[in-house]
C-alpha cells in the first residue's frame, strides 16, 4: 500500500477494506441500497485522503480533507441506520473506527488552517 507509514491514509485505507467486507455481508442479507450507498461514501473517504497527499497547493489539500470530512458525515449515516434498523447486520467496529478516522482528519484541518 502506498504511504503506509502515513497513519490517516493506512486507517482510511484499512477502514475502506473494512466497509468492503461489511457490504458484501449486506448484500448476502439482500440489503443491496444500503450496502451500495455505503460502499461509494466509506471507501470514497480513503480516495480522497490519498489524493490529497498530492495536492497542488495547501488550499487544495485542504479542499480534499473536506471532501473526506463529507464522505465520513455520510458513512456515519448509512453506519447508524445500519446501527439501528432492527433486520441489518450490526456494524462492528466500523463506527469506532469512523470516530478515530473522524478526530484525525478534523485535527488535519484544523491545523493545516493555522499552518497556512
Amino acid at each position: 500500500m502506498k504511504d503506509a507509514d502515513n497513519l490517516i491514509v493506512r486507517l482510511s485505507f484499512e477502514f475502506a477494506l473494512d466497509i468492503i467486507k461489511y457490504c458484501e455481508e449486506l448484500e448476502l442479507s439482500r440489503k443491496y441500497v444500503l450496502a451500495k450507498q455505503l460502499l461509494k461514501s466509506g471507501t470514497s473517504i480513503g480516495a480522497n485522503i490519498r489524493e490529497a497527499q498530492n495536492a497542488e497547493s495547501k488550499a487544495d489539500f485542504i479542499h480534499k480533507f473536506k471532501i473526506a470530512a463529507k464522505e465520513i458525515e455520510e458513512t456515519q449515516y448509512w453506519l447508524d441506520l445500519c446501527l439501528y434498523a432492527e433486520s441489518y447486520p450490526d456494524p462492528i467496529g466500523l463506527v469506532e473506527k469512523i470516530k478515530s478516522i473522524t478526530n484525525i482528519v478534523n485535527k488535519i484541518i484544523i491545523s493545516s488552517k493555522t499552518n497556512r
